[in-house]
């Protein structure tokens, strides 16, 4: 009986190692594409993602910019609360979920009136939560 439990319990470890991996998987080719600007790629691979890492804040952040630039406000919205639920402390998805609540967002975040192109890389990197 041991032996079966034992067994049991390795196979389930490794389907959740799976998942893991498969989840930071796509997670990393779902942002890939969001900066490739390849929203439908990039909205679809974020929410696979999310199924298979529900706990992780910074998949959410990024479904949430994903969702952002697709044009689906509400969806957005709630991916950064979500991000923002599981960790307080991500400041990236603070601030999105802060510029979606005000309803400055746009595909990149906030954004000031007049931006260079070395603004708007700045604003897309804070979005994301890269440092």
């Amino acid at each position: 009986m041991s032996i079966t439990l034992l067994l049991c319990a390795g196979l389930a470890g490794l389907q959740l190692g799976c998942a893991s991996l498969q989840g930071a998987r796509l997670y990393t080719s779902g942002t890939e594409a969001l900066d490739r600007g390849d929203t439908a790629r990039a909205v679809a691979e974020l929410e696979q993602a999310a199924r298979l890492l529900p706990e992780a804040s910074e998949v959410h952040n990024h479904l949430g910019l994903a969702y952002a630039q697709a044009g689906r406000a509400g969806e957005a919205k709630a991916a950064f609360e979500r991000a923002v639920a599981l960790d307080c402390d991500n400041h990236a998805a603070a601030y999105n979920l802060q510029a979606a609540e005000a309803g400055r967002f746009d595909a990149v975040g906030p954004e000031p009136e007049e931006t260079t192109r070395e603004d708007t890389m700045r604003e897309q990197t804070h979005a994301r939560g890269d440092r």
